[in-house]
């Protein structure tokens, strides 16, 4: 579209964003930032685990659609809107969480440890456990603030669980996938919760992806500069 000079006009983006699980919304605040000053609606899901109850926004309006989904929630998000959107980023993502055959024998024991704690109500040294892994290498304290900031009731300590179910049993990318629409693939060279064979399975199933490797940064991926990058990746798409 062209105004009568002939300048191109500036495309408009809204954004829907779904959080990993034991996080909340709160992990979008540095995209919302940059979300401002293009003048851009971003909406985010909530699971509703803690303190912040669960929500579900659609897309809005005539704004090109752009669906953010960091770890796991390339899997939480509904159906309709993963098919709805025109471009996709997957932040530390995978299709598969747990490798198949030996290799994904520990972390599928690690993640039946995590829900037996869950539901003996351990959730303080979890999450401060889960906290550290997720930030490696860097500092835990630079990680926005999650779960563990707030009291968790019966139905948010349901959620987790029905969600850690979600992680030990995803496959493959979702079915409603949308197979057209351009992808960012935002790695973590040092991720310690996606297995390397995970994030490789990912690139495989996505072959025509953009892919952004970050190195010396965890599955957290405490990157100031990131969301500028993940916008302006966007906004260059026709």
């Amino acid at each position: 579209m062209e105004s009568s000079q002939g300048a191109a006009v500036t495309t408009n983006w809204q954004l829907l964003c779904m959080h990993g699980w034991g996080s909340d919304q709160r992990a979008w605040n540095g995209f919302r930032r940059s979300c401002e000053l293009r003048k851009w609606p971003l909406r985010c899901f909530e699971r509703g685990y803690g303190r912040f109850p669960a929500a579900q926004p659609d897309w809005e309006g005539p704004g090109r659609r752009a669906l953010l989904l960091n770890s796991l929630g390339m899997h939480l998000v509904p159906p309709q809107t993963l098919a709805a959107a025109e471009a996709v980023v997957l932040l530390a993502s995978f299709g598969r969480f747990v490798p198949s055959g030996a290799a994904g024998r520990p972390l599928a024991l690690a993640l039946r440890r995590m829900d037996e704690r869950l539901a003996a109500g351990e959730l303080p040294q979890l999450f401060a456990d889960f906290r550290i892994r997720v930030a490696e290498p860097q500092p835990v304290e630079l990680l926005p603030a999650g779960v563990e900031d707030g009291p968790v009731q019966a139905q948010g300590l349901a959620r987790l669980r029905d969600d850690l179910a979600v992680l030990a049993h995803c496959s493959d990318l979702p079915a409603s996938f949308p197979q057209a629409a351009p992808v960012l693939l935002v790695e973590a060279s040092d991720d310690q919760i996606v297995h390397p064979l995970s994030r490789e399975a990912l690139r495989q199933a996505l072959p025509k992806a953009t892919v952004l490797p970050l190195d010396g940064v965890g599955h957290g991926l405490m990157v100031p500069s990131l969301p500028a990058q993940v916008l302006q990746w966007i906004a260059e798409l026709r």
